[in-house]
C-alpha cells in the first residue's frame, strides 16, 4: 500500500430530517433543532413507537426522471440526491478525468424495505404475476452504488457494504484505502437508508430498541441522558467525494478536510449488544489512531455513535475513556437531532464531522437534561461550541458487533 498518497474530501452531500442539503442541515444542527416528528408515512396507531426522523419536502423528481423513479427504492433516491450535491460541490467534471479511476462505494444496512413490503403485498393480494419486474434491482443494496456509477459514468471500483449501522463508515474507510493503494483517484462514498416503514419500525420496536416517548417527539432522542429509553429511526444519506490530494490540486478542487485514519474491529460478543467494558469501541478507536499515526491527545472532537440506548451509550462512554485516558475530548451525538440513519449514519456523521472541522464548531447533543452518573464525559450539551479543532473522529457500531471509526484532519494549505 502506498501510504504516501494523501486523501482529501472535496465535496459532501447530506439529506436528513433536519435538512435536504448540507448547509441547511448543518445550520439546523448548530441551532439544536430536532427533526423527530410523528410518523406520516403510514398509520402508526397500533405501534409502540409512533415517532421517527423522516425526511420532509423531498421530491425525487427533482433529481430523477419520472419513468425511473418507480424503478428505485427510496434509499436510492436519497443516495442520488446526496451524491448530486457532493459532486456539484466538488466541481468534478467527469469529461476531464479518467472515468476508470473514479469509483463508487455506497452502502445501506437494509436497502429497499419499502419496495420489499410493497411487492410482498402485491404477491399476497394478487399472486406472483403482480410482482414488478423492477422489484429486485430497485430493492437490493448495491443498486445505490450502481445507479450513482451509471449516472456519472464512474467506471472504477464499485462496491456496496452492508454492515448494519457501521455500513457507511466502512464504505468511506474502504474507499479511502482504495485511493491510498492507488486503485482509484476519486471515490464517491457513503451510505443511504430509508427504513421508516411498517416492518422497519415494527421490527426495531419488537426488540424494544426504540424510544416510546411519543408525547414529545422532539425530546425523545436523548443520548447519555439518565431518562433515555431507546433510539429513533432516521432516514436519508451522507456522501463524501474522496480524492487523492495531488489529483484534487491539479484540477483546483475545493478541499474541506483530509481523511487520515480508518479503523475496524469486531466485538465477537452478541448479536445486538456491545461488548462489556466497551471493548470493541475501545479497540476500533485505537486502531484508527494507529492507522493515522497520531496520539489521542491530538483529537479535539468525537462525533459519537451515541444512539440514546441505555446500554450502548454507557459502553461507548467506557470505550472512549479507555482509549483517551483521563482527559478525553468533547463528545456529541447528532443523532439527538437526526435520529439514527442505521446504515446511512456513518456517512451522514462523517460529513458532519468534516463540517465541524471546516467551521471549527462542535454541534451539540440536545435533550441532555439529567446527567447519568455512568456517563460522565463532556457531551457538549444543548448548545454548539466554538473550539479550535485539528483532528476529529467519528464512531459507528453495528449489530453483530461490527465497528468502524474514521479520523479527519482540518485542512490548511501549507503556509496558511
Amino acid at each position: 500500500m502506498n501510504n504516501d498518497r494523501r486523501v482529501v474530501v472535496t465535496g459532501l452531500g447530506i439529506i436528513c430530517a433536519v435538512g435536504n442539503t448540507s448547509e441547511a442541515a448543518w445550520a439546523n444542527l448548530l441551532a439544536g433543532k430536532s427533526g423527530v416528528r410523528h410518523v406520516t408515512a403510514f398509520d402508526v396507531s397500533d405501534y409502540a413507537c409512533k415517532i421517527a426522523a423522516e425526511v420532509r419536502d423531498f421530491d425525487p423528481l427533482n433529481f430523477i426522471e419520472k419513468k425511473e423513479v418507480k424503478k428505485m427504492a427510496r434509499f436510492i433516491h436519497f443516495a442520488i440526491a446526496a451524491s448530486d450535491e457532493a459532486m456539484k460541490m466538488s466541481r468534478l467534471d467527469m469529461d476531464r478525468v479518467d472515468r476508470n479511476r473514479v469509483g463508487v462505494h455506497i452502502g445501506s444496512g437494509i436497502g429497499g424495505f419499502d419496495i420489499i413490503e410493497r411487492e410482498h403485498s402485491k404477491l399476497i393480494e394478487g399472486g406472483p404475476s403482480k410482482i414488478s419486474p423492477f422489484f429486485i434491482p430497485s430493492a437490493i443494496i448495491n443498486l445505490a452504488a450502481g445507479q450513482v456509477s451509471m449516472r456519472y459514468g464512474a467506471k472504477g471500483p464499485n462496491e456496496a457494504t452492508a454492515t448494519a449501522c457501521t455500513t457507511s463508515a466502512h464504505s468511506i474507510g474502504d474507499a479511502f484505502k482504495i485511493i491510498q493503494r492507488s486503485a482509484a483517484e476519486v471515490m464517491i462514498a457513503g451510505g443511504a437508508e430509508a427504513a421508516i416503514t411498517p416492518m422497519g419500525i415494527g421490527g426495531f420496536a419488537a426488540m424494544r430498541a426504540l424510544s416510546t416517548r411519543n408525547h414529545e417527539p422532539e425530546r425523545a432522542s436523548r443520548p447519555w441522558d439518565l431518562e433515555r429509553d431507546g433510539f429513533l429511526i432516521g432516514e436519508g444519506a451522507g456522501i463524501l467525494i474522496l480524492e487523492e490530494l495531488e489529483h484534487a490540486r491539479r484540477r483546483g478542487a475545493p478541499i474541506f478536510a483530509e481523511i487520515v485514519g480508518y479503523g475496524m474491529s469486531a466485538d465477537a460478543y452478541h448479536i445486538t449488544q456491545p461488548a462489556e467494558n466497551g471493548e470493541g469501541a475501545y479497540q476500533v478507536m485505537l486502531n484508527t489512531l494507529a492507522d493515522a499515526g497520531i496520539s489521542g491527545d491530538k483529537v479535539g472532537y468525537i462525533n459519537a455513535h451515541g444512539t440514546s440506548t441505555p446500554i450502548g451509550d454507557r459502553l461507548e462512554t467506557i470505550g472512549i475513556k479507555r482509549a483517551f485516558g483521563p482527559n478525553p475530548p468533547p463528545v456529541s451525538s447528532t443523532k439527538s437531532m437526526t435520529g439514527h440513519l442505521l446504515g446511512g449514519a456513518g456517512g451522514l456523521e462523517a460529513a458532519i464531522t468534516v463540517l465541524a472541522l471546516r467551521d471549527q464548531t462542535i454541534p451539540p447533543t440536545i435533550n441532555y437534561e439529567k446527567p447519568d452518573p455512568e456517563c460522565d464525559l463532556d457531551y457538549v450539551p444543548n448548545q454548539a461550541r466554538k473550539l479550535k479543532l485539528d483532528y476529529a473522529l467519528t464512531n459507528s457500531f453495528g449489530f453483530g458487533g461490527t465497528n468502524g471509526c474514521l479520523l479527519f484532519k482540518r485542512w490548511a494549505e501549507p503556509g496558511a
